[in-house]
């Protein structure tokens, strides 16, 4: 396994390269670049004049994207940000429209295996979880500060854990004697409540909403999307890959939503909402990782991959 893959093994690679690029010349964004490992592929299929736009707010995954693709020279810029600041990124470089848009939702593989991030219940490390480490909110202030109805909606709304509110009650008794400082406290918690030999998908679930509740992932992410689709240029693509049902079902509500045009009630004879097709939706069924890739890399499990086009009757 090379260094790059170390950082984070790409999921669904030869798919999602293949539906982004559409124009070798074109302009390309991957908004959350990780080790480099699409960009790569991207970069690789692009000609003399094509460029590529790497944004990721994790310092370290910039830095392993520029180790990665030093070789591209400057076909590629790299920005430390998050997808949302796409507009401004774009305004700084001069750019009005692109040409494709990546987006790989969610932790990366190092992010997950690096004990100091806590993002893992498997090693023993701060309840941190931030992507981005310049970021205020961590995962210690949601455990030891949030109000006990607060930590179950957590659980609730973004780990769709059933087990939420004996879960929330038992972490407020807990720190109520002593502070959760780390991820082993907190997982010995979790299966404290949960009654069973195997607790994973129950401690997979807490520890998710709680990193989705410390980045704010669901609450950028239709805005972000919606950035995204009107930054495309006509026949430009954008090509999501989540891990979270909430996730997918945002993306696939705004892919149905833009290529819709028309959303006045059958009734009347004419339209007066003023609608358009902004999106044609390239793959109508999610794009999910084969039997094989699920078995190389448990990431891929619970990916899915939507695909869409702008229109060029957009504007």
């Amino acid at each position: 396994m090379t260094a790059q893959q170390d950082f984070h093994f790409p999921v669904l690679l030869r798919q999602t390269v293949e539906y982004l690029l559409t124009n070798p010349d074109g302009i390309y964004v991957d908004g959350t670049v990780g080790g480099g490992g699409h960009a790569y592929q991207v970069l690789s299929g692009l000609g003399e004049r094509g460029r590529l736009i790497a944004i990721d707010q994790d310092p370290e995954a910039i830095q392993a994207a520029k180790r990665r693709l030093s070789l591209f020279g400057e076909k590629v810029s790299f920005h430390l940000s998050g997808f949302q600041n796409l507009p401004a990124i774009l305004q700084q470089q001069g750019i009005e429209a692109v040409d494709g848009i990546l987006l790989d939702l969610g932790v990366s593989s190092h992010q997950l295996d690096s004990p100091r991030r806590g993002f893992s219940y498997r090693f023993r490390g701060p309840l941190d979880m931030r992507m981005n480490p310049q970021a205020q909110k961590t995962a210690w202030q949601v455990v030891n500060t949030y109000p006990e109805e607060e930590l179950v909606a957590v659980f609730r709304r973004y780990g769709e854990e059933k087990m939420a509110a004996k879960i929330a009650h038992r972490i407020c008794q807990q720190r109520g004697k002593e502070k959760i400082e780390d991820t082993f406290q907190l997982r010995r918690i979790i299966e404290s409540v949960t009654y069973t030999s195997k607790p994973q998908k129950i401690l997979s679930r807490i520890f998710q909403a709680i990193r989705i509740e410390v980045n704010g992932e669901l609450e950028i992410l239709r805005p972000s999307v919606e950035q995204c689709i009107n930054l495309l240029k006509a026949g430009g693509r954008l090509c999501i890959i989540s891990y979270h049902s909430l996730e997918d079902r945002t993306i696939k509500s705004l892919f149905i939503q833009y290529s819709k045009g028309c959303i006045c009630p059958p009734r009347l004879p004419t339209c007066v909402c003023g609608g358009k097709k902004i999106l044609k939706l390239i793959a109508k069924r999610p794009i999910l990782p084969s039997e094989e890739e699920k078995k190389a890399n448990r990431r891929a499990r619970s990916a899915k991959l939507r695909v869409a086009e702008k229109t060029a009757d957009s504007k």
